[in-house]
C-alpha cells in the first residue's frame, strides 16, 4: 500500500526541521525521512553552535543574505520558543600588524551584507574586554552568539508535529522515481513502506548527493559532486577566561581555529580543515599540538597540554582543496526541470542561522 502525502522532507537536520516547519504551517500535510535513529546527529550537531551574523560572505550570496535575515529569526525564534541561546558577542582578532587592513576589509564586506553593528577595537579596548587576548586590533560583532543546536531543532520539530508533520526515524530513501506530477518513494529500514508526494525536499546533508542520484528522472548532470572537511575540535580542561567568543580572521577553507562558549560555559577550540574521502569522526589527538600554536597567537597563556579531543564534524562542500568557496546551491524545478523537487547542497556554516530564512527561501523557490 502506498500512503499518499502534500511533502516529503528528506533529512531530519536543522535546514530539513526548518523546511518541515514551513511547509506544515502552510498546512502541507509532511512527511519527514531520517536515516538516523535520532535527529540531527551529522552537521547540525557536530559544529560550533554559533549564530553567526553574515560578516565574511560575498554581497548578494545565498549565504549572506540568508544569514544576516536568519540571524534577526533565530534570536526572534528561540526568544518566542524558549530555546536556550546567548547573544554574548564575538571578537575578531588581527595578531600582526599586516592583518590590520584585512580587519578594514571585513568590516566593508560586512556593510555590503547589511550588517551595519561591527565596532572596531584598539589593543587597548580589547585588553579592557578581554585581558588575556595578545592583538594588536579587533572588531566586535555583537550580533554574533551561540545556541543550544538539539534544543533548537527539537523546537522546530515540535512546532512542525505540531502543525500535523510526522518523522520517521531509521528510514532511508532506498530510491525514487519523479513521475512529473509528484515522487514515488521506496523507504527501506525495519518497516519499509511506499510513499507518494507532489513536493520532495532533498535536505540530506553530506548524503544529498547520493539521494539525489537514486531518483530516478532527475538527470545525473545536475547532480554536483561533494567534499567532505572534517573538522576537529578541542576542548579546554577548566574553564576560559573569556566572555567573548574569539575568532582569527579567516583562512582558505574555514573560519580558522577559534575559541567558542557552550551555554555551560565550556570552551572548545575548532574547527580545522582536514580533508577526508569518508565520513569519520575520529578526533586525532596528535592533532593537539598545532591547535595549541595557532591558539597561542591570540591566547599566549594557553597552558601545555590543556586541550583534550572533543569531537569532529563534516561540512559537505561544493568546492574542494585550494579552491574558493562556494554558495549554497538551493537547485530547483528552473535548474533541473522536475518540479517539486528542491536539492540543497553545499549547506554548511552558516546553515544552522540561516536555517529559518533558508526555509522560507526554499518555500518561494516551490511557489508557496
Amino acid at each position: 500500500m502506498t500512503d499518499k502525502v502534500g511533502a516529503i522532507v528528506i533529512g531530519a537536520g536543522v535546514v530539513g526541521l526548518a523546511c518541515a516547519r514551513a511547509l506544515a504551517r502552510r498546512g502541507i500535510e509532511t512527511v519527514i525521512l531520517e536515516a538516523n535513529a535520532a535527529i540531527g546527529m551529522e552537521t547540525s550537531s557536530r559544529n560550533s553552535e554559533v549564530i553567526h551574523a553574515g560578516l565574511y560572505y560575498p554581497a548578494g550570496s545565498l549565504k549572506a543574505r540568508l544569514c544576516v535575515a536568519g540571524n534577526r529569526q533565530l534570536y526572534e525564534f528561540c526568544a518566542t520558543h524558549h530555546v536556550a541561546h546567548r547573544r554574548c558577542g564575538k571578537l575578531i582578532v588581527a595578531t600582526d600588524a599586516g592583518q590590520e587592513e584585512k580587519l578594514a576589509a571585513l568590516k566593508s564586506q560586512s556593510l555590503q551584507n547589511g550588517v551595519s553593528d561591527l565596532q572596531p577595537l584598539a589593543a587597548a579596548q580589547l585588553k579592557t574586554l578581554e585581558p588575556q587576548l595578545a592583538a594588536g586590533a579587533a572588531l566586535l560583532s555583537p550580533s554574533t552568539g551561540i545556541i543550544d543546536s538539539h534544543g533548537l531543532m527539537l523546537a522546530l520539530l515540535g512546532e512542525a508535529e505540531a502543525h500535523g508533520a510526522a518523522l520517521a526515524l531509521q528510514s532511508p530513501l532506498a530510491r525514487g522515481e519523479a513521475r512529473g506530477d509528484g515522487f514515488l518513494l521506496d523507504v527501506g529500514g525495519a518497516e519499509p513502506m511506499q510513499l507518494e508526494a507532489e513536493i520532495l525536499i532533498n535536505s540530506a546533508g553530506l548524503h544529498a548527493t547520493r539521494v539525489a542520484a537514486s531518483l530516478a528522472g532527475l538527470a545525473a548532470r545536475h547532480v554536483p559532486t561533494l567534499y567532505f572537511a572534517r573538522g576537529n575540535y578541542y576542548a579546554l580542561a577548566g574553564r576560559a577566561p573569556f566572555s567573548h567568543l574569539v575568532y582569527p580572521l579567516p583562512e582558505p577553507g574555514g573560519l580558522g581555529v577559534h575559541l567558542t562558549l557552550d551555554m555551560g560555559g565550556q570552551a572548545r577550540f575548532g574547527p580545522d580543515v582536514e580533508w577526508v574521502d569518508a565520513i569519520d569522526y575520529a578526533v586525532d589527538p596528535r592533532r593537539a599540538d598545532a591547535f595549541h600554536a595557532e591558539v597561542r597567537k591570540y591566547w599566549p597563556q594557553l597552558p601545555d597540554g590543556a586541550l583534550q579531543p572533543a569531537y569532529a564534524g563534516i561540512r559537505p562542500k561544493l568546492a574542494g582543496p585550494g579552491e574558493p568557496a562556494a554558495d549554497f546551491l538551493v537547485q530547483s524545478q528552473a535548474t533541473h526541470g522536475v518540479p517539486g523537487l528542491i536539492n540543497l547542497y553545499g549547506i554548511e556554516s552558516p546553515g544552522l542561522t540561516a536555517c529559518l530564512a533558508l526555509a522560507e527561501h526554499v518555500c518561494g523557490e516551490l511557489g508557496i
